[in-house]
């Protein structure tokens, strides 16, 4: 296997962030190139232990390797991160002391052709799977999804504005031939959209995350998974989110403003029936976002938004 290089966006940030204990539980959602993981370790010793899933088999034999020296004192599991509850049930874990999750997609994925992620691989298949043995593709949405829903996928998970001539472009081009590789799609969306918007090189990147959102359904159950997780926390614990999608950073935002929240009931009410408790006191009441350092050395910290709430009970 090649190397799983992935440098590890805000990694100090996140750090400092989790408020690491020696002795502390942490739990890593997307473990990819175990950066944030390795400094989870380091920071806990000698007897902190961190737990950590991935859907990528290639994240997990790499991550695996790299914390080889911290031995006995964690364990990876290939498992979607929104499963975290079956995961600590199966490590007897009722509470942890930090949980952190980086919605970023690793170097690694992106420059392995045979992956699919990247529109800059021209004869990549249309995979864009994260976890390699799942039976659903992107070359699946493309070629037998219908229009209405290709253009759906384009306009609110890549916010694209051209979603609807990308997606007739799309189907009219299926009906010649099956749509099997990225070049072929990036030809189609180029051509779509007018010569003007094209100023600041290819316009592929928008739907081709769209897409890749959509086979992995990455934003389906995030809300609920971010609640559940920081429910899971003992008082004092804290939660740091990495996002690189505005959709994403929405719901976590969303998240944590309902965890804070001391009542909801309607404000009609003259008392409180709920009994909805504040559970968390946000820290970062705008999100971090990389250095200009950071963001100069690399380039997909650009789009980061960084997060974090401590929980208060």
């Amino acid at each position: 296997m090649k190397d799983f290089s992935h440098i590890p966006v805000m990694l100090n940030e996140c750090i400092e962030g989790l408020n690491i204990k020696n002795g502390g539980i942490y739990f890593d959602g997307t473990v990819g190139g175990a950066g944030h993981s390795y400094e989870i370790l380091k920071n806990s010793s000698p007897d902190g232990r961190l737990i950590a899933t991935d859907l990528d088999e290639d994240a997990i034999s790499f991550a695996s390797a790299k914390l080889a020296e911290f031995e006995g004192r964690f364990k990876i599991y290939k498992s979607n991160y929104k499963d975290f509850e079956e995961v600590l049930n199966s490590e007897n874990i009722d509470f942890l002391d930090g949980a952190l999750l980086d919605f970023g997609v690793s170097s690694f994925q992106l420059d392995c052709e045979e992956r699919g992620f990247s529109y800059m691989k021209p004869n990549a298949p249309l995979d864009m799977r994260m976890d390699k043995t799942a039976p659903f593709t992107a070359e699946k949405i493309l070629n037998e999804y219908p229009q209405s829903e290709i253009a759906k996928i384009l306009k609110i998970y890549g916010e694209e504005k051209f979603a609807n001539k990308i997606a007739d472009n799309i189907v009219r081009a299926r009906t010649r031939k099956p749509l099997k590789t990225c070049g072929e799609l990036v030809d189609i969306i180029e051509s779509s959209i007018p010569a003007k918007f094209k100023a600041n090189g290819p316009c592929s990147r928008k739907s081709f995350q769209a897409i890749r959102i959509a086979v992995n359904k990455e934003l389906e159950g995030l809300y609920d998974c971010v609640l559940k997780l920081t429910r899971k926390l003992k008082k004092g614990g804290r939660i740091v989110i990495l996002t690189f999608h505005s959709l994403e950073d929405r719901i976590v935002k969303q998240a944590f403003k309902m965890l804070e929240c001391d009542c909801i009931c309607d404000k009609g009410l003259p008392v409180c029936v709920c009994g909805k408790r504040k559970e968390v006191e946000i820290i970062t009441k705008k999100p971090i976002t990389a250095s200009v350092k950071e963001m100069a050395l690399n380039s997909r910290s650009k789009c980061a938004k960084l997060r974090i709430a401590e929980k208060i009970i």
